[in-house]
């Protein structure tokens, strides 16, 4: 399953806010907002986003891929749902 990313560092918890369908898409894809509470160095806020990921899908870490948007807010996970 591929989802859309939209990145918010430094905040109080670690969470994931799930998409209201009609609201914040792109195309036919909603976009989940995951608030870390990392900075965005030396990708600390990306292992902290795919750990946050992974335990709002109930998969393991290596099940969550950066697909791109390393260095952007706005970012592309692949995740392996078995």
């Amino acid at each position: 399953m591929r989802i859309f990313v939209k990145v918010k560092t430094k905040s109080k918890e670690n969470k994931v806010i799930q998409p209201t369908f009609g609201l914040f898409e792109i195309g036919d894809n909603p976009v989940y907002t995951v608030f870390t509470k990392e900075l965005p160095e030396r990708g600390r806020a990306n292992d902290s986003v795919i750990q946050i990921l992974s335990q709002h899908f109930s998969v393991s870490a290596y099940s969550v891929r950066l697909v791109s948007g390393a260095v952007s807010r706005n970012k592309v996970f692949e995740i392996d749902i078995k």
